[in-house]
């Protein structure tokens, strides 16, 4: 992308060069330090995906960048080096404003683009006639997507992973949360994984959620902890999925089970599923947050009708859209807990013991939640 959206002259990328501006390959240290990152790249390629803690400040926006692309193709390089000139130097001082407001925040970011090229030599370039020296990555995104990546398999092959498994409700993911060596996989993907587990906000792209788990995996094993704690995940959650290398390497460990009653298991759900739902909803969408709540939930109920049968999701869905009807009599919620219980018993359980009955994965443990917190924290 760098050779054909030139904003400077030849003589201005040759005066660039000369300037010999730091570069940095230390990609570990920026995971670890949690560095600020400035990406100079157009919004359309940081939607596509991003590190932690990068913030978009581009040298060029999403048409600037795509009328010099068209530019190169059609009159060739001086054309398009024109163009950039004039589109991009009438509003020079106003990016390089929003870099130095960013770095007087941050004076310990680094900047990048795609790889490395003009367009983060520019920036850094104008930085430095601002008066402020910032290394930028060397190769830029690609080379240190590419560190992450590669990173992400090996760690992932050499740790020592304690799978915890349960039934819906169970409780993993706060015991995950209570255990240092751990790492979220649902909370990095923001979704709790089934066909109920969307949140209000979207689930990260595909890039972002792989970055972000590069990032967890290198924290892990700069921390030197003996096992690594994850859940027992299936291959996607939502519609993103764990790279399926990774998700090999972490499905090689041992089996932790954490057994919930069916009761504690209920009142996990309709806390999680039904009140703080309720809360996040109206948070976004005001009066009609209830309502939104009532169609999504309804919609993901007729997600699993057919592996529930037809009885039995008629019979679900006349328990959910009681409770429903009840709350908008009475205000109260808790009728909910009648369908969750039915859920459970009729769909969830019944897979799960499938699954455990089919599963190679040798369990090393199985005990309530103290239990299994503390032969995790013992096991370290």
């Amino acid at each position: 992308m760098e050779a054909h959206t030139p904003v400077g002259s030849v003589d201005e990328i040759e005066a660039i060069n000369r300037l010999d501006l730091p570069l940095t390959e230390a990609f570990r240290s920026i995971v670890l330090d949690n560095r600020p990152l400035i990406d100079v790249r157009a919004p359309v390629e940081f939607e596509k995906g991003a590190f932690p803690h990068a913030v978009n400040l581009p040298l060029m926006t999403d048409e600037e960048r795509h009328l010099i692309g068209i530019r190169y193709k059609e009159q060739g390089n001086a054309s398009a080096v024109q163009l950039g000139k004039a589109l991009v130097g009438p509003v020079k001082h106003k990016r390089v404003q929003a870099w130095v407001d960013f770095v007087h925040k941050h004076p310990d970011a680094y900047l990048y683009c795609f790889r490395g090229g003009q367009r983060s030599q520019i920036s850094q370039a104008w930085l430095e006639e601002a008066g402020i020296t910032m290394p930028r990555l060397q190769g830029g995104y690609k080379a240190f997507r590419a560190f992450l990546m590669q990173e992400s398999e090996r760690i992932s092959s050499q740790a020592d992973t304690l799978i915890l498994g349960g039934r819906t409700g169970s409780g993993k993911t706060r015991l995950i949360h209570a255990c240092a060596n751990s790492i979220d996989l649902e909370g990095l993907a923001n979704h709790r994984g089934s066909s109920f587990g969307g949140f209000t906000t979207e689930q990260p792209s595909q890039i972002d959620f792989e970055d972000a788990l590069g990032y967890a995996l290198i924290k892990f094993e700069s921390k030197k902890y003996k096992h690594l704690i994850v859940e027992d995940e299936s291959h996607n959650i939502g519609r993103i999925y764990i790279p399926k290398p990774i998700f090999n390497h972490l499905k090689k460990g041992e089996l932790v089970i954490l057994n919930t009653s069916m009761q504690e298991r209920v009142d996990i759900i309709f806390d999680e599923y039904v009140t703080h739902a309720f809360k996040k909803y109206t948070l976004r969408y005001g009066d009609e947050g209830i309502q939104q709540w009532f169609e999504h939930a309804n919609d993901a109920l007729g997600r699993i009708k057919k592996r529930i049968g037809y009885e039995r999701y008629i019979k679900i869905q006349t328990a959910f859209r009681d409770a429903s009807l009840a709350q908008n009599e009475t205000g109260q919620s808790t009728q909910h807990k009648t369908w969750i219980e039915m859920l459970l018993r009729e769909y969830y359980d019944p897979m799960y013991d499938y699954q455990i009955e089919k599963s190679d994965t040798p369990i090393a443990f199985e005990g309530n939640y103290a239990e299994v917190l503390d032969y995790l924290q013992q096991r370290g």
